[in-house]
This record gives structure tokens, C-alpha cells and sequence, in this order.
């Protein structure tokens, strides 16, 4: 299987390089509107924006930010594919404005714009992020009764393009080998996620990680096994550092990204060399938790009734009979981006023991 991973150094809220409904997913953290790091960014796409804050304008401001997002979120309509998924990581900010302390909240307005879109809102999910110490004692500390509460969460808004899902061929078999495992689906489509843990690769500079505001690769890693199948092509109009590219290529999905800073695009070009073995360990994870799985279940007296197609273990429903796992064996740089080459994993990397009771119990080799 091979896929194709464009890199366009500009302003996203022209996605002219791509067609209409040219996009199954939309997978993006965009720079959030009051949060003080963004400021400087918004002042150049919009100078009344600074003069806002200036002025101690704090709410003008605020809709001014969202106007510009605004422009993204209508080039999104046009791209998407009618039925289409766009999820959006956002958390709100808290910001003292002209001597007043109050809470912006950012994903009341970044749904309110999509549903002036005509997109439907879903089931949204809120994952807990690390927050430091010195930040949970806001307002008064510990005197009642002007203490804050501090904000350890964020957003993922999901939203669907249009009243109707995406369909597809009876017995589609690129839809069918994307499968999840039914464990899996219990833990990712839950609405509060306690599980991420914070970012997975590096950035090696603190500086460049401090301005990309980055999140964790398994949010998009997830939420692109979620929403989307192999060869869909999924977009970040906000990339950064590429983690929205780095998850599709470990998904076995395209990409495309726009970027303002092109330092980035340099930064990700030095660590796509590490997607390869990346992949494999995220492969072999998701099979080590599903072994692990089947033996707890089985040593409960559970049985299963369905066997995996391409691999020789149990899964618990019909659905997931046909998956299929890929791992990353080339990424080579292209005019426009990355070409990467994956390769199915076969069951020679699954392998099925029996225990001392003669029941089955699954065992996974190393990659």
C-alpha cells in the first residue's frame, strides 16, 4: 500500500491547492483565540485584533479571533467530502482583560460557526492534559470564595459535513480491513479520555515545541482510526510540527498540511526517518493489548466466536474478522511531500499458543 503526504506552506484559510470534497477527514488544533501565545499571530492576520487587547477590549477581540478561524472553517465545508468528519482540539482560555478575570470559552464559538455552516455536531470528547502545579491555585488560593477553578482539559468538537454519513460499496474492503478491535471501540469512543498521556516523539527544541503547542500523537493517531479508512486523505490547515501527517502515515492514510512557518516543515523533515520503527511499535502495541485481552477474557471462562481472517487469533465480533495491519517500510521526501510505502503485517508476527489447560491463549512476537 503506498501513500501520498503533501506539506503546502501557506495560509489555510485559502486551501486553494485543494479540489472540492477532495478530504474524508479533517483532524486539527487550531491556535486558540485569547490564549496569550496566540496573540502575536492573530495581531498580523488581523491588526484591529491587537489594538483590541490594547484597548482592554477583551470580547471584541475575541470575536475578531474567531473571524479568522472562521475563514478555515469555511474553506473546510468546500474540501470536505459530503459526510465527511472534521474534528477540531480546542480548549477554552481563562485571561485577565482590562482588570477582569473570566473565561473565553473557545469551543462554544468554534461550534457555533460550524453548525452556520451547515455541519452537524457529534458527540464531542474531552481529554485531560497535564497542567503545572504552580497553575491549579488561581484566583485566591485556598480563601473562599474568589478562588478558580482551573481548566485540565480540552476539546475534541467532531463534527459531520452535511445531515448524511459517508457510504460506502457492500462489503467494502479497505473499509472492512480498517477495523477496530471491539475493545478498542470501548475505550475510543468514550466521551472523556484519562488515558493520554502527553506528547509521544519529541521535538527537540524546547523553543519550536513551546510555539507549536503540539499535541499528543495518539489524539489524531485515534481519531484517524476512528473516522477514516485506508486511502482516505486526511487534512491539518493547522500542522505545526506534523504530528496530524505523522499519525495518517502510521494509519496507512494520506495527508495534507498547511503550514505557516516553514521551520517546521524542516524540524518534521528531520524526524521522518523515525516513522518506520514508530509504526511497528504502535502496531505491535495495539496487538499486545489486544492479546492481552483475549487472555484475561479466556481465563475468565469467556469464549470467543469469531477468528481474525488474516491472523491467527480470536476477535469478539463479526466486524473485525477482516482487519488488517500495516507498518511503515519507506518514507521517501517527493516534490510536494512524502511517499510512504507500507507493508501488511503478517500472522508471522501473530502467533497463537496453548496453555497448560489447553485453552487458547493469544502470544505476540516481537517485530
Amino acid at each position: 500500500m503506498e501513500t501520498t503526504h503533501r506539506i503546502v506552506t501557506g495560509d489555510s484559510r485559502s486551501l486553494s491547492e485543494l479540489e472540492d470534497s477532495s478530504v474524508e477527514l479533517v483532524v486539527t488544533s487550531p491556535p486558540y483565540p485569547m490564549v496569550e501565545m496566540w496573540d502575536g499571530l492573530f495581531a498580523e492576520l488581523d491588526p484591529e485584533i491587537g489594538a483590541r487587547l490594547e484597548a482592554g477590549d477583551g470580547q471584541a477581540a475575541f470575536r475578531r479571533m474567531h473571524g479568522a478561524l472562521e475563514s478555515v472553517w469555511e474553506e473546510i465545508r468546500r474540501v470536505l467530502v459530503d459526510g465527511g468528519i472534521a474534528c477540531v482540539n480546542v480548549g477554552d482560555a481563562t485571561r485577565t482583560v482590562d482588570g477582569t478575570f473570566r473565561v473565553f470559552p473557545n469551543h462554544s464559538r468554534v461550534t457555533d460557526a460550524f453548525e452556520a455552516l451547515g455541519f452537524e455536531p457529534l458527540p464531542e470528547v474531552l481529554w485531560r492534559k497535564p497542567v503545572n502545579s504552580g497553575a491549579k491555585f488561581m484566583g485566591s488560593g485556598m480563601l473562599p470564595p474568589n478562588a478558580y477553578v482551573t481548566l485540565e482539559h480540552e476539546y475534541i468538537l467532531v463534527f459531520r459535513n452535511g445531515k448524511d454519513s459517508r457510504t460506502f460499496e457492500p462489503g467494502s474492503e479497505r473499509r472492512y480491513s480498517s477495523a477496530y478491535f471491539w475493545e478498542e471501540r470501548n475505550q475510543w469512543f468514550s466521551d472523556v479520555w484519562m488515558d493520554i498521556n502527553g506528547e509521544l516523539q519529541a521535538l527537540g527544541q524546547s523553543e519550536l515545541r513551546e510555539r507549536s503547542a503540539a499535541y499528543p500523537f495518539e489524539i489524531p493517531y485515534r481519531l484517524i482510526s476512528m473516522y477514516s479508512v485506508y486511502g482516505d486523505t486526511v487534512l491539518d490547515p493547522f500542522w505545526g510540527t506534523g504530528t496530524t501527517s505523522f499519525a495518517a502515515m502510521v494509519a496507512g492514510r494520506n495527508s495534507v498540511g498547511y503550514e505557516l512557518d516553514e521551520e517546521f516543515v524542516r524540524l518534521f523533515k528531520q524526524r521522518v526517518g523515525d516513522i518506520p520503527e514508530y509504526s511497528r511499535e504502535v502496531v505491535k502495541q495495539r496487538l499486545d493489548d489486544h492479546k492481552e485481552f483475549v487472555e484475561e477474557r479466556l481465563s475468565g471462562g469467556k469464549e470467543f466466536k469469531y477468528q481474525a481472517d488474516n491472523y491467527d487469533f480470536p476477535v469478539t465480533t463479526k466486524q473485525e474478522k477482516p482487519v488488517q495491519f500495516y507498518s511503515v517500510s519507506d518514507v521517501r521526501e517527493t516534490e510536494e511531500g512524502y511517499g510512504v510505502s507500507h507493508n501488511p503485517v503478517e500472522d508471522t508476527d501473530v502467533q497463537i499458543e496453548r496453555d497448560d489447560q489447553g485453552g487458547d491463549v493469544a502470544s505476540l512476537s516481537d517485530f
